[in-house]
């Protein structure tokens, strides 16, 4: 099966397709929307996680592909769930890790050590081609806790100043391994692993 995951986030790609393999899945090749030579942008304009996966997994299965589209973000709770949806553009167009980190620490400056509670989240939608209209969405959590300056270099986005204090680490301090064990997108997948073995295996 071609797969194609609607994104050119070459950190997804690689992401995902660890999960795939770590859960036994061989026969599936995974394709960027570069690979399939889609070269628009996707505007993702729904205002959950669930709403913007949809829009972006309708793009490659449209085209006839079987596709998934990962929309994920930080849910920070004193911040009332923001950034949520806009966390890789929190900061602003384009996309800038560091800006939307320095944002965030600013508007948490005067949140208390006790209150500084998050969450990443990653909801993953598969669409069949043959079935456009009956997306399957799988969604995956991570609590952790905001630090107030940022740790480790192993992460991208929001990572160093996420910390987990089951591990005592940042998402940017955990191994590969340790990370997909417990991360969002890797809960979210391993969800959408088990749907895909059964279409592949009937």
């Amino acid at each position: 099966m071609k797969l194609v995951l609607a994104s050119r986030n070459r950190h997804k790609i690689a992401e995902i397709e660890r999960v795939l393999r770590a859960s036994g899945i061989e026969a599936v090749t995974l394709l960027s929307l570069d690979d399939i030579g889609y070269r628009g942008d996707i505007e993702e304009n729904g205002t959950t996680f669930e709403e913007n996966a949809v829009i972006k997994a309708r793009v490659p299965a449209s085209l006839g592909y079987f596709a998934i589209a990962d929309d994920s973000g930080l849910e920070v709770d004193a911040l009332k769930g923001r950034p949520g949806v806009y966390s890789a553009r929190y900061a602003g167009e384009p996309c800038d890790d560091a800006k939307n980190n320095a944002k965030l620490l600013k508007e948490m400056e005067a949140v208390p050590d006790g209150r500084r509670t998050a969450r990443f989240v990653s909801v993953i939608a598969f669409i069949d081609p043959s079935d456009p209209t009956h997306p399957h969405l799988f969604r995956g959590e991570c609590d952790g806790v905001m630090l107030r300056e940022e740790r480790g270099y192993d992460g991208f986005g929001y990572d160093p100043l996420f910390y987990l204090p089951s591990l005592g680490k940042t998402y940017a301090e955990i191994t590969t391994e340790e990370k997909n064990g417990v991360s969002h997108r890797g809960q979210s997948m391993r969800l959408f692993a088990s749907y895909l073995k059964t279409v592949l295996h009937g």
